[in-house]
């Protein structure tokens, strides 16, 4: 049986504080998700200004990130690139730019979503947050 790496509170702590503050650092008002390798919600930030629905939109990108285990970004692309049937995978609803893997030591553990700018800034904040977990 293998053993894997899971995130814990004091992860999901570091990964929020390390893309909030990025995000606030660029003025960015996001709405910031974490969720475990099954696509569960661990922990969310909701910035000031952040659009409603952007709550709603971050937990998907991160959901979407976690249980393809690549980045959300690829399902825009390929629907983006014609292939319309996609939009009916069931379960992934966040088929957009801003969901990023958690992999360490090359296990999928969860993913970052985030949702409220651009989307390769959305994805800039998620990197943001996951690189956090490299400091010590």
């Amino acid at each position: 049986m293998k053993t894997k790496p899971v995130l814990e509170h004091a992860d999901v702590k570091k990964i929020l504080a390390a893309a909030v503050a990025h995000a606030q650092k660029n003025n960015w008002p996001v709405t910031i998700a974490i969720v475990d390798d099954g696509g569960h919600l661990l922990g969310l930030e909701r910035l000031d200004g952040a659009a409603p629905i952007s709550a709603h939109i971050a937990p998907a990108k991160a959901k979407t990130a976690a249980l393809g285990r690549r980045e959300s970004k690829g399902y825009e692309e390929v629907i983006n690139h014609g292939r319309y049937a996609f939009l009916s995978v069931p379960v992934l609803e966040g088929m957009l730019e801003g969901g990023v893997p958690i992999v360490i030591n090359g296990a999928f553990i969860g993913a970052v979503g985030v949702s409220g700018v651009k989307s390769d800034e959305d994805a800039q904040i998620a990197r943001a947050g996951i690189n956090a977990l490299a400091q010590p």
